[in-house]
């Protein structure tokens, strides 16, 4: 089996490892939201610790709407999970090209730009859009993207014809995926902390599961014999595999969708969504009236204050929320850049262990790691809302890259034997758990505080600027993975000495 992730450097036993990236945000507002609001304003973004005081009245997140978020966390992160999942079949049917063995850098290139793309437009287009509209469209899209890569298991086009297949259907799951994306958090922001805790598990769980898979098939593969024969039917065994995974993957679009309008029938969505419409009637006739005064000579504060544009509101997010949409992205920077490029290149202490196995048993400990990460936020005393002490600890996290190079890390191609100052495998899962945990806590605070009217008053109480908050973070932490995606083809050229692009 052979298959590696984003930024990646080859393992000397010449398999390639594959991996699922924390693509998507977390829990923005902690707050639940009503028609009505009383609050006193702290204004002063400066003062962290201070906090926007209001009463509401609750919207109840019932059990069955949790599972329904829990759902849209999986399908947010599904598109990306799918790709790599298959990145074996992938290059079985690429088998004998030269294409094979920059297939899977491409392939992550290509996903991760493109998402940034349509996510920076999903964004600024967020306050515009119908979430209804977005979801179905989206889980539509991506359903039939699934469909078309569950017929490709009964084909065997050439190389370079399915090559460029699976790059356009990369692109269109992106795009997809990215406005699919933006409109669950947007709706789920306004339902505050239990629905968007659920909808962290099922980012969250989705992780676990393919690196669990990935495990059992590494663990299949290494009791295989090698014989002609049976390569031949491992190469149908990968087919069969991803049949059933993309099959069910069609499936699964399709029950979110399904999901969705069982949630737009509740009145709890019902109440939450008039308020919205009704927040942004509001909204545009102030703008109206102000316009009208503006044209008479009389400027009003608030206008100047509030962009019209939405390129123009999302410019402005990013500055108000900078603390969180910085750490947030920073995060991801560090994570990407050394995940796996560094990870993968570290080598059992035992040479008689699998490195198979035991590449895929360090990106289930990361994942287990993100995974109790992001679930510890809902205790609340673990809970940070200071934008400059998520942005130390965010900073802090770029540690791991020299405690990374400190275990064993060996470059493949580099005639040099590295001596490891952390001699224990032991020590090096562990790094990696605290490496995961770190991931999933500061993103999921991050996401938090950017859009919670309670703990963050640089939002200065603007009710209808939450969901903005939210889409605007997830932009943030999308592009803190472009980035870190990047550098991380950067660092695995470093380490094993070669163009990771050719």
């Amino acid at each position: 089996m052979t298959t590696r992730g984003p930024g990646h450097c080859r393992p000397s036993n010449g398999h390639e490892y594959y991996h699922a990236v924390p693509q998507s945000p977390l829990a923005p507002n902690p707050v639940a939201l009503s028609e009505s609001l009383t609050e006193s304003l702290v204004l002063d973004p400066e003062n962290e610790e201070e906090v926007v005081e209001e009463t509401a009245l609750a919207i109840e997140v019932t059990p069955a709407t949790r599972w329904v978020y829990f759902v849209f966390g999986c399908a947010v992160l599904l598109p990306w999970n799918a790709m790599i999942t298959a990145t074996p079949y992938f290059l079985a049917q690429l088998e004998g090209s030269s294409l094979q063995r920059v297939f899977p850098s491409y392939m992550s290139l290509i996903f991760t730009a493109t998402n940034f793309g349509f996510l920076a437009h999903a964004t600024a287009t967020t306050k515009q859009a119908s979430p209804s509209r977005r979801v179905f469209l989206g889980a539509a899209t991506l359903a039939v993207t699934a469909f078309l890569l569950t017929v490709s298991t009964f084909t065997h086009p050439p190389a370079a014809l399915f090559f460029i297949f699976v790059q356009v259907i990369g692109i269109v799951s992106s795009g997809a995926g990215s406005y699919y994306q933006t409109a669950v958090f947007a709706v789920a922001s306004l339902f505050g902390a239990p629905a968007m805790q659920a909808v962290v598990s099922g980012q969250a769980a989705i992780g676990v599961a393919v690196s669990a898979i990935q495990l059992l098939s590494a663990l299949a593969s290494v009791n295989t014999a090698a014989a002609p024969a049976v390569m031949m039917e491992e190469r149908a065994a990968e087919a069969r595999s991803a049949f059933v995974f993309f099959a069910l993957s069609t499936l699964f679009y399709i029950f979110s969708a399904g999901a969705y309008v069982w949630l737009m029938r509740t009145p709890a969505y019902v109440e939450m969504m008039d308020g919205r419409r009704s927040r942004r009637i509001s909204l545009s006739m102030s703008q109206s009236s102000t316009a009208d005064d503006e044209g008479a000579g009389l400027v009003s504060g608030r206008s100047r204050d509030t962009p019209s544009s939405p390129v123009a509101r999302m410019i402005s997010m990013i500055k108000t929320n900078l603390p969180f949409n910085f750490a947030v992205a920073w995060v991801f920077v560090v994570t990407l850049s050394v995940f796996p490029p560094i990870t993968v290149s570290v080598l059992p202490m035992d040479p008689t262990t699998s490195r198979l196995i035991f590449g895929s048993i360090h990106f289930l400990v990361y994942n287990v790691g993100d995974f109790s990460g992001r679930l510890i936020c809902s205790w609340p005393p673990l809970v940070i809302w200071s934008g400059r002490r998520l942005v130390i600890l965010s900073l802090l996290r770029t540690l791991f890259i020299p405690a990374f190079l400190l275990c064993n890390v060996q470059s493949p191609l580099s005639p040099d034997v590295h001596q490891p100052v952390f001699s224990s495998d032991w020590v090096f899962m562990l790094i990696l758990l605290a490496f995961g945990w770190s991931n999933g806590y500061v993103s999921t605070l991050g996401m938090i505080a950017s859009a919670s009217l309670e703990h963050n008053p640089r939002l200065k109480g603007r009710r209808e600027d939450v969901d903005l908050a939210a889409t605007v973070a997830s932009f943030c932490l999308v592009g803190g993975l472009t980035v870190g995606s990047l550098i991380s083809f950067a660092v695995s050229g470093v380490l094993c000495q070669c163009n990771p692009f050719s």
